[in-house]
């Protein structure tokens, strides 16, 4: 009897301790700020918040997992699809005739937590991307017509624009250390939008060759987001490897990012998934403890 009763205190104590030692954990976090563009805001995944709508920040985007996983004591989400680094320190106009205030003015003295997912929209890089070379496809299905399309002088263009993003995230990071000196600073890449192998045209209507390029350019852009957190006193969050198999083209319910086509109930085109959301938030989480 008296064995059993010792096993069973001994047993309650570990329980107690590990609750108290995940509280004292998630408590430790005062205010968690997060800032970034859409891919971090999620529009269309519900459910959608209004503070502005035009931003599509949902309650389901991974800054408002991880939150709900660490309890903060506070939690501002001002990320808002569309932004680049300059709308860091400007006000953003968005649809529906609103604003978005410049996202570092949710930083404070006190922030401890900041994770930030921006660099994609500058110099309109995956806004250029999707809005062309999905209607070069037809002129050469199994070529590189995009990648060609933006090759000028045997210079491919957008990845001279990507060299400029790097400097850019990095005054991003300096502004972030000067308002929030002792904050935790994580700089979230983007996962992947295309498959290692393998094509889904009526997914990801990219021609064949064209793959292996928006694959080159994603590597590049997280790679200039690695090494600017790297300059920044910052940590990088790889997305890119953890979502392989996870890309648009993924079957049976595993992709994390959509296709083609708009879902105002699920997400944008080309653009995470509700389970796109919640693969990168473990991601982050994993990287925090």
């Amino acid at each position: 009897m008296r064995t059993t009763r010792l096993l069973v205190a001994v047993f309650s104590a570990a329980i107690l301790l590990t609750t108290t030692a995940a509280a004292a954990s998630a408590a430790g976090i005062h205010h968690y700020v997060a800032l970034g563009d859409s891919f971090t805001s999620g529009p269309f995944i519900p459910a959608q918040r209004l503070d502005p709508l035009g931003c599509g920040r949902s309650t389901a985007n991974y800054p408002s997992v991880v939150a709900a996983a660490l309890k903060p004591g506070n939690f501002s989400d001002v990320s808002c699809a569309g932004a680049d680094t300059g709308a860091m320190t400007r006000p953003q106009k968005v649809p529906f005739n609103g604003t978005n205030g410049p996202q570092l003015d949710a930083l404070r003295i006190d922030t401890d937590l900041v994770t930030l997912g921006v660099g994609g929209n500058d110099y309109g890089v995956f806004s250029t991307l999707t809005a062309t070379c999905p209607g070069l496809r037809a002129t050469d299905p199994t070529g590189n017509p995009c990648e060609k399309h933006f090759t000028t002088n045997g210079v491919d263009t957008i990845g001279t624009a990507i060299t400029s993003i790097q400097p850019r995230i990095e005054g991003v990071l300096a502004t972030i250390h000067q308002r929030s000196p002792g904050a935790r600073v994580l700089v979230v890449g983007y996962p992947r939008i295309a498959p290692d192998s393998g094509y889904c045209p009526d997914v990801l209507p990219f021609a064949d060759g064209d793959y292996a390029w928006l694959n080159s350019v994603e590597k590049d852009l997280n790679q200039a987001l690695e090494d600017a957190a790297a300059n920044g006193d910052a940590e990088y969050v790889d997305t890119y490897g953890p979502s392989r198999g996870h890309d648009a083209c993924a079957r049976g319910g595993s992709a994390w990012i959509n296709g083609k086509d708009q879902d105002v109930f699920a997400a944008a085109a080309y653009h995470p998934l509700k389970a796109g959301m919640a693969g990168v938030a473990a991601v982050v989480l994993k990287a925090l403890r």
